[in-house]
């Protein structure tokens, strides 16, 4: 089917042709974030019901968003990519000499404040900008429209910028989700093993080099903890409230009158707040959400038409970016991770966060739209 033929159906019959298996886990794990989020926020935040408002607030524009950019053109949706990519190159510059830092509160330099938008972290943004201009280089190299040399420079350049400026706030729990996502979009892409081991050398060189020079003392001792627990009764705490506070849950939520207090337990640690209220069945149930989302994003990657590879690069790098989130800060919660200040996505608060997992959704949504009527 032509194009312009593709293009007619999406705006005729764009909602019969929405991937609601791909929309409706997401609705439904958001749900529960929001749920879990009034319970939270209710008990002593003196901003509160102001905070949870905006949360709502973020969750509407954000669908809005993702329905939006659903029904554009593929040439369009590329054209926005470009245009993210360098916004979030700008606005990541723009953190190290604005003046603002939350870096005693969170051992990151990694917000700007914006009027009426307020706090916001340009690296969220950089993780989608990468997902979308890098699937263009990599269908170039595919289709040899560019030699591999060159689109290996040009892959190198596109990555280093927004990796060296969000390692100078330092920000190395993005740094990982980054690197995580190119990795799983060249392995789709197709790579000879030997470069596979020259990687692996790589790190095993880069992570001692990193641990001296790059990692400062709280780092460590995170990792430290992880490794060896008990190691240090400070940075073992957050792990031990976290777990006390899961297992409180029971099979249908904690019958305490006062909830057990655990740090971040708003954003980071959203997972035991979820276990707390909702206790097992909750857990279960959004665990289970979570990974028939990124199943079902991965199934729409593999069934892309051969001549679009692109699209199917795009869906896996925002797949795997959320994947690692949803890894790390599930496994960090039960002390399977060394614990970072990682977000779960479309649960924890952050109204600036949620619009722009929203706004990857969409993506998805759209490539997800445009395979649904090609198969018409």
């Amino acid at each position: 089917m032509a194009d312009t033929g593709v293009t007619q159906l999406k705006r005729d019959g764009y909602f019969s042709a929405i991937d609601y298996w791909l929309l409706i886990p997401v609705l439904a794990v958001t749900m529960i974030g929001l749920y879990v989020l009034n319970k939270v926020l209710s008990t002593g935040f003196e901003d509160y019901p102001l905070n949870f408002y905006k949360q709502v607030g973020a969750v509407l524009i954000g669908l809005v968003l993702a329905m939006i950019i659903g029904r554009l053109e593929l040439p369009t949706l590329r054209l926005i990519g470009f245009s993210v990519y360098g916004m979030s190159i700008v606005l990541l510059g723009l953190v190290l000499v604005d003046g603002f830092s939350m870096a005693d509160t969170w051992g990151a330099d990694s917000w700007l404040k914006l009027p009426v938008v307020g706090t916001f972290q340009p690296s969220e943004l950089a993780k989608i900008g990468l997902a979308m201009v890098t699937a263009d280089i990599f269908e170039s190299i595919n289709f040899k429209r560019v030699s591999a040399l060159t689109g290996t420079g040009m892959m190198i350049a596109t990555y280093a910028v927004p990796i060296g400026l969000i390692m100078l706030q330092p920000d190395f729990g993005t740094t990982m989700v980054i690197v995580f996502m190119f990795i799983c979009t060249l392995f789709v892409f197709g790579i000879k093993w030997r470069y596979v081991l020259l990687g692996l050398s790589t790190a095993v060189i880069a992570i001692p080099l990193a641990w001296i020079f790059y990692f400062s003392d709280y780092q460590k001792n995170r990792i430290l903890t992880f490794l060896y627990p008990g190691h240090d009764p400070d940075a073992s705490y957050n792990l031990l409230q976290a777990q006390a506070a899961i297992a409180s849950g029971g099979l249908s939520g904690s019958t305490r009158e006062y909830p057990i207090h655990v740090p971040v337990k708003w954003s980071d640690f959203i997972y035991t707040a979820v276990s707390e209220h909702m206790g097992f069945i909750g857990t279960t149930a959004l665990v289970a959400l979570i990974f028939f989302f990124l199943i079902r994003s991965l199934f729409i990657a593999s069934q892309i038409q051969p001549h679009r590879p692109a699209a199917a690069y795009m869906v896996v790098g925002l797949t795997s970016s959320l994947a690692f989130h949803y890894i790390e800060n599930l496994g960090m919660c039960v002390g399977l991770m060394p614990i970072t200040g990682i977000p779960l996505p479309f649960v924890s608060l952050g109204g600036t966060s949620m619009v722009v997992n929203f706004i990857g959704l969409g993506v998805m949504l759209n490539i997800a739209i445009e395979r649904n009527l090609m198969r018409r």
